[in-house]
């Protein structure tokens, strides 16, 4: 099984194009959380895939769970902790599809803590652990994170690590975080990054130095996305492959998508870094049908 160690939540979307979220006159709300999302979409892709987090127990919570049940993504590490409130983001894209958000709501950090007691078994059951930088920015969420991956490591199972800065979750400042991250791409399966990131992280101005040198930093497989230009993968194996063209309305869970979708592939390959170049036209497929839509999945 595939395990996705993070959050699940709720998007508030504004379902048009606005300045800022003052300028929202409504919201709808939509499945979100950069890990559930990331489940979800190595399900559709037909892994066997499994959330190991938690949200609270509370209607949205309930409405959550029935949601990744109905995707068939595997709920035995994930529960709905009595006494919290599902966090909910308020999200909304820009007139060039460019999607920004603000998530109210403490019960990240506290559900991925929650998993300590489930650890062990979550592991044991795990081909792969996937995980982010999200869940490293307090202290508790960051021991179980790092936890999960030392496991994973000692175990054999294939780490997968999309750092997916988020400045919000850093006090607004994202340099933290690439930090964080540059200290974790040693032991990787395969990392998973946008432009941006790659370049905070490797310390390099163009994208694919950066990919050289996440593989350098020792990714045995690097992948950095270039939005409407495709991907690139260094490493155990070298590829490119352009984005297909769409009328992008929204970026929103793009790389959640892409990133779920690339490790499905990746494991009906049998992890066979010889055939990963096959992985990039699917995983951008999914990515781009995500911006063709509001919220990250239909």
């Amino acid at each position: 099984m595939i395990v996705c160690l993070g959050e699940g939540l709720v998007d508030l979307i504004c379902e048009r194009p606005v300045g800022s979220l003052v300028e929202a006159d409504s919201f709808v709300p939509r499945f979100g959380g950069a890990l559930a999302n990331v489940a979800v979409a190595a399900s559709r892709a037909g892994a066997e895939a499994g959330l190991a987090g938690a949200a609270g127990d509370d209607e949205w919570g309930s409405w959550l769970r029935e949601r990744l049940a109905r995707e068939g993504v595997d709920l035995r590490f994930f529960e709905l902790i009595e006494g919290e409130q599902t966090p909910v983001a308020f999200a909304t894209t820009d007139a060039a599809g460019e999607s920004s958000f603000q998530i109210y709501g403490e019960a990240i950090a506290i559900a991925v803590a929650s998993v300590a007691p489930r650890l062990e078994a979550a592991i044991d059951a795990a081909d792969a652990l996937v995980y982010s930088s999200t869940t490293l920015a307090t202290p508790d969420e960051r021991e179980v994170t790092l936890r999960a991956r030392e496991l994973a490591l000692e175990r054999g199972a294939r780490v997968c690590f999309d750092p997916n800065i988020r400045p919000n979750r850093w006090g607004g400042d994202p340099r933290p975080a690439a930090e964080a991250s540059r200290a974790l791409i040693e032991g990787s399966f395969v990392v998973r990054t946008n432009r941006a990131e790659a370049i905070a992280i490797a310390g390099v101005d163009d994208p694919r130095r950066a990919a050289d040198r996440l593989a350098a930093m020792g990714a045995e497989l690097a992948v950095v996305t270039l939005g409407a230009e495709g991907a690139v993968m260094r490493g155990a194996c070298e590829a490119e492959a352009p984005a297909p063209e769409v009328d992008v309305v929204s970026s929103l869970g793009a790389g959640d998508a892409l990133m779920g979708t690339l490790v499905a592939e990746l494991a009906k390959r049998e992890w066979d870094t010889a055939r990963a170049a096959e992985t990039l036209e699917p995983a951008l497929a999914a990515a781009a049908g995500a911006c063709t839509r509001w919220a990250a999945l239909d």
